[in-house]
């Protein structure tokens, strides 16, 4: 079968947790032997001789062309117009190799300019859906995110990972509004809507009226890259330690945005009250544009000011496999998030051996299991207790790591396809 998948997040350069899903979706499904079209909204140019070059130039650098508001405009003045994909070249001219992590073996590349800009001001202003046609059109269209945009002669799939701007208001920038309508858009206009737990399953069910029948959670998963699936955990802290001086198992690590949900500040105030002489390190680099969110850390290190007895290391954005390598050598991811959809950093530290102390909130429960500890994530005191029993507690942490294989093998390629192939039959599709 040939399916396609948008590629608004695999777009962007450093990446998020709804590109990772895109791009293990892609995988996941070549293996299974269909055809994977990605769909983008980059512009590849006039010149013939060029759109490879340009359209790789903007996807290497998340680069959209200048949105002028004047382009915008003409193309909501023409709402009854679809836009029309054009198909980008896949050659050898354009070396691909520094992208493997964000790019799938799509079969064919198509894009239009602006697409998701255009279809967004439209969605907007007229409260429509953006129609986009191509040439015998895949039979699924899968959009990782809620995006007001269909395809003509498809199965439209949207995934709704959480609706965090409208359980958390407080913790979001957007515009409440519009997400709301976004959201009922896609369930209107979708022939199916995936998520991605039983939690936020539960919470588009309460808040949106949809069929119990028009909705899946597929849980997902999170494929280790090559190198680091090979290697073992010996080597990779030998590795941890030879380029970060950290000792192996002997260090916390927090990674994900700057983002309010992630609740950086508790984490750090609940590791200093631990008084853990284990370094804590803080891997972190999209910034969603809210004050507060790295608490009382500043970017030399201080908090509150003045340097801690105990090193607290900042690293921004590093490549996926040397991640995988860091929380495969530290002692226990900390992910007490507020909410998350998924919490994909915890499942990639149980799939790694790593105990996670993770939220007893929202999805975190069913991603972490046996394989860490659960807790309040509104307490900065327990936080600090659960680094207290994983720091003095050898007998817990070994017992937390043997559970860890059991808990990631719920979240297998093959769990994740099976979840798919179900959907694919409930809508008659080969």
């Amino acid at each position: 079968m040939r399916i396609g998948i948008d590629g608004h997040n695999l777009a962007i350069p450093k990446g998020t947790g709804v590109a990772t899903y895109g791009s293990s979706l892609a995988t996941i499904l070549t293996g299974q032997g269909h055809q994977i079209e990605g769909v983008f909204g980059l512009d590849p140019g006039t010149d013939p001789q060029m759109t490879e070059t340009q359209f790789f130039d903007q996807f290497g650098h998340g680069r959209q062309e200048k949105k002028t508001k004047k382009r915008v405009k003409r193309s909501v003045m023409w709402n009854h117009r679809a836009l029309a994909l054009t198909q980008v070249p896949l050659t050898d001219r354009v070396d691909k190799r520094d992208f493997v992590h964000r790019w799938p073996d799509f079969s064919s590349v198509w894009t239009a300019p602006l697409m998701f800009e255009i279809a967004r001001a439209r969605f907007m202003y007229l409260r429509r859906f953006t129609t986009i046609t191509m040439p015998n059109p895949p039979a699924v269209m899968h959009w990782t995110y809620p995006v007001p945009v269909r395809m003509a002669g498809s199965r439209n799939i949207y995934t709704l990972h959480d609706l965090v701007p409208l359980k958390f208001p407080h913790m979001t920038l957007d515009d409440k509004a519009y997400y709301a309508r976004l959201i009922r858009g896609c369930i209107a206009h979708g022939d199916h809507i995936l998520t991605v737990s039983e939690a936020s399953r539960r919470d588009i069910v309460d808040m949106f009226d949809i069929a119990d029948d028009k909705i899946t959670n597929t849980y997902q998963s999170s494929p280790l890259p090559a190198d680091v699936a090979a290697s073992s955990t010996e080597e990779d802290c030998a590795i941890v330690e030879r380029i970060f001086g950290l000792p192996p198992k002997g260090f916390y690590l927090f990674f994900g945005a700057q983002d309010p949900k992630k609740n950086v500040a508790r984490i750090i105030d609940g590791y200093l009250l631990s008084d853990s002489k284990r370094p804590l390190v803080v891997i972190t680099s999209r910034n969603w544009g809210m004050d507060g969110t790295m608490g009382a850390l500043g970017a030399d290190g201080t908090i509150y000011g003045r340097k801690p007895d105990r090193p607290v290391i900042i690293l921004q954005y590093l490549p996926r496999d040397m991640l995988f390598r860091l929380v495969r050598a530290a002692r226990a991811v900390l992910f007490p998030s507020i909410y998350e959809g998924f919490g994909l950093p915890a499942l990639e530290a149980i799939q790694l051996g790593t105990p996670v102390i993770a939220s007893n909130a929202a999805s975190l429960p069913e991603v972490v299991g046996d394989a860490g500890l659960q807790v309040d994530p509104y307490s900065t005191d327990a936080i600090a207790d659960a680094i207290r029993r994983i720091d003095h507690d050898q007998a817990l942490h070994d017992r937390l790591s043997a559970a860890a294989p059991a808990q990631a093998a719920k979240f297998t390629d093959a769990h994740f396809f099976q979840s798919l192939r179900t959907v694919y039959d409930k809508l008659g599709l080969p």
